[in-house]
């Protein structure tokens, strides 16, 4: 019988294939029927990431929980339970994949994944704002979490969640649409961002606008990039409080969790699980938390990135057949 340590340490051991199979051939009187029933046995959820997580954290109110998804891609698979068709941002179009929606805790530094959801409206009715709202709810009343700012992108940027974020006391900076219409004054109408005439002043201290629905004004900046495309950022902030080079500080945070994202699937093999079950790729994706941990611990111990970390599993294989080549040279006399 296989244990979660045992298939973890897999993971982190691997450096391509992360199959069942692949698994049961390396390990010494392991079979590939007793990785898979493991898999499909276990019920891991995030509450055991949290737990290992929780004592790691450097948590302040000046403290960052940041939210986004990321889609498992499984664009060559037809049976395997939750893929379904989605957006994909490292894919810029639609695939097919499992959607997992990630907050993440950041002390502006170190970043450490706290809680995790499947995206699967099939199976529990939830879509990925709800996943969204559960989270933050949760971090907030069960986890006393103290970060006291959320950092999301416009996907995210929907009333409601704009809204409990608000109720909750906390702020937020996150980007909008470029469609989206707001108001500079009660007496005005809502405009299109683009419509907007930026002063010198507002470029710096941005402006305070109304967004439909929403009972409050935000402070809108436009972040303007050095190829020129532009960024629309909005804060619950009050006016004055941060500058647009403040605000593209706090919106750079963001990108912690792509970098988390990366992480899983090169380092975990978070996409690579060929089972079919629901409870098999649910668990794979626990475990993949699990190896990412056991990385970064590792990397933080040895000042290293995690990348490195694994890297020096392979050099230390090199040294070894290089001292001693199990396949010698054939060569001319």
């Amino acid at each position: 019988m296989i244990t979660k340590r045992q298939y973890i340490e897999y993971l982190i051991s691997t450096p391509i294939n992360y199959t069942c199979s692949h698994l049961a051939e390396h390990l010494d009187g392991m079979s590939h029927d007793a990785v898979s029933d493991y898999l499909q046995r276990d019920k891991l959820t995030a509450g055991g990431l949290w737990a290992l997580v929780a004592p790691l954290l450097n948590d302040s109110e000046a403290s960052y929980l940041i939210v986004d998804d990321s889609v498992q891609n499984k664009q060559y698979s037809r049976k395997i339970e939750l893929v379904k068709k989605q957006y994909s941002g490292a894919e810029h179009g639609l695939v097919r994949g499992i959607g997992v929606v990630n907050l993440v805790h950041s002390d502006g530094t170190e970043s450490y994944p706290i809680d995790y959801r499947i995206y699967a409206p099939e199976a529990d009715g939830k879509t990925k704002n709800d996943h969204f709202r559960d989270m933050l709810l949760h971090g907030k009343t069960a986890k006393h979490l103290q970060a006291n700012t959320v950092l999301f992108d416009s996907w995210y940027a929907s009333v409601d969640n704009l809204k409990l974020v608000q109720r909750l006391g906390m702020f937020f900076v996150t980007t909008l649409k470029s469609n989206r219409m707001v108001s500079l004054s009660k007496d005005e109408g809502y405009i299109h961002l683009d419509a907007i005439e930026w002063t010198a002043e507002r470029l710096d201290q941005g402006v305070p606008v109304k967004l439909k629905e929403v009972p409050f004004y935000v402070q809108l900046f436009k972040l303007v990039a050095t190829n020129g495309d532009i960024e629309w950022v909005i804060t619950n902030h009050p006016p004055g409080t941060f500058t647009t080079s403040d605000i593209q500080n706090e919106n750079a945070v963001r990108w912690q969790i792509e970098q988390l994202h990366r992480e899983l699937k090169q380092l975990t093999g978070s996409e690579k699980c060929e089972c079919r079950k629901a409870c098999s790729q649910r668990n794979h994706i626990a475990c993949c938390y699990h190896a990412w941990l056991s990385l970064k611990v590792k990397a933080r111990e040895l000042a290293k990135s995690l990348y490195a970390v694994q890297r020096d599993l392979l050099s230390d294989y090199l040294r070894a057949e290089l001292r001693a080549p199990r396949i010698p040279a054939v060569l001319n006399a």
